[in-house]
């Protein structure tokens, strides 16, 4: 049984929780059962976000404000952030002698290597007379 579940029958059993009318009752099931939705959906889109051709600052911003609503934390937002990015900077970052350790280095070890491989770019480009 789920502990929202447990708590609320222990809450009636005991006393600590009366309701006057059923339906007050019934929107607070609503409520959890809303908020409890709302949080698998934020996680479900956690999953899917990808940086593609995003740059690493549009994707952080991105992943920071879907990340708040989804509730993940420590390892686990590394991961979901770690599968977002694209493969050259994550392979780059986990092959580093010290790679990053909290989700905050990996924002700002991906952006700074993000823009520095951008910048590569636009100078290959230039060289190349393009």
């Amino acid at each position: 049984m789920d502990v929202w579940k447990k708590n609320i029958l222990e809450n009636l059993e005991v006393g600590l929780l009366e309701y006057e009318i059923v339906g007050e009752f019934l929107m607070d099931i609503r409520k959890e059962f809303r908020e409890g939705n709302k949080k698998s959906t934020n996680i479900a889109e956690l999953k899917r976000l990808e940086q593609r051709r995003k740059t690493m600052e549009e994707f952080v911003q991105e992943f920071k404000r879907v990340a708040r609503e989804s509730k993940y934390e420590g390892c686990l937002l590394i991961e979901e952030f770690k599968r977002g990015i694209n493969r050259m900077i994550r392979r780059k970052l986990m092959e580093a002698e010290r790679p990053p350790t909290s989700i905050e280095q990996w924002y700002e070890w991906a952006t700074n290597l993000n823009r520095y491989w951008r910048k590569s770019k636009r100078e290959e480009k230039r060289l190349r007379g393009q």
